[in-house]
């Protein structure tokens, strides 16, 4: 993300929250309380004075959230937290985390506030690649949820090694060559779909642990954001974090992709 993209951003987000903010809807209502029912209050006023000076007020508004860098912090934050409703991660773990994860990065985009410069954007870019970062974590937590509330995957686990049981009885139990076909292959195919079943509870167990190392490594990377300090050279430590991030987020995505092949080939199966 480019130094002008970044800010463009900040700009476009801060624009947003200003103009839907409660001062905006209190100036809108006051200035046109005072326009239809003040329309001269002195003998020199005009009514339409009033519409100017709520234009005024509303740009006076806008100006100072511009140049106030906790606006851009509040309004950056808002405009991401509304992408994820956490409210749909029915595991309470991973909602616990994914909430941990938020708090991490309220915590950088305040962090930025105590630079300027090139090491503000910096960091900047740093929030924006965290960003990913816990979309993936949010898309891993709803695989998992996925899995978890599978009642079809559920009722495989307990079925499939009972048929598979039944179905070697029977392969054991039978001389007629033709059935005994038929049975080795319903064997084969009960056994890869155990394997299947297995793979994929597996693959959540480690989908579940990488979430805990995801939030470990969040953790450690915020830590290491509160210690940079000022000045310029800085900045390389800044890229590094980046780097680090970028990382995480390449393995994330491989965790989901290699959920999803187990979860497709599953699928087919059936």
């Amino acid at each position: 993300m480019s130094e002008q993209s970044v800010r463009s951003r900040v700009t476009g987000a801060v624009l947003q929250n200003a103009i839907l903010s409660w001062q905006t809807a209190l100036t809108l209502i006051v200035t046109a309380v005072l326009f239809l029912f003040v329309p001269l209050p002195f003998e020199w006023w005009a009514q339409w004075m009033w519409l100017v000076a709520g234009a005024a007020a509303e740009i006076a508004l806008i100006a100072s959230n511009l140049t106030n860098p906790e606006a851009a912090t509040i309004a950056l934050n808002r405009e991401f937290e509304a992408k994820y409703d956490l409210g749909q991660i029915r595991s309470v773990d991973a909602r616990q985390r994914l909430e941990r994860a938020l708090e991490y990065r309220r915590s950088m985009l305040t962090l930025t506030e105590h630079h300027g410069g090139a090491m503000r954007t910096q960091l900047q870019q740093t929030v924006a690649d965290v960003n990913d970062w816990i979309g993936h974590m949010y898309d891993l937590a709803l695989h998992i949820d996925s899995f978890n509330g599978n009642d079809l995957v559920r009722r495989d686990q307990a079925e499939v090694p009972r048929k598979l049981a039944q179905a070697k009885r029977d392969l054991t139990a039978t001389a007629d060559a033709d059935l005994k076909r038929d049975l080795e292959e319903r064997v084969r195919s009960l056994e890869l779909q155990q394997e299947n079943l297995r793979e994929t509870e597996n693959g959540m167990k480690r989908a579940e642990i990488q979430l805990d190392n995801t939030l470990a490594s969040l953790g450690t990377i915020y830590a290491q954001m509160s210690r940079l300090g000022t000045k310029e050279v800085d900045s390389s430590k800044a890229q590094r974090l980046r780097l680090e991030i970028q990382d995480e987020v390449t393995g994330l995505q491989d965790t989901i992709d290699a959920l999803e092949e187990v979860q497709a080939q599953r699928l087919r199966m059936r």
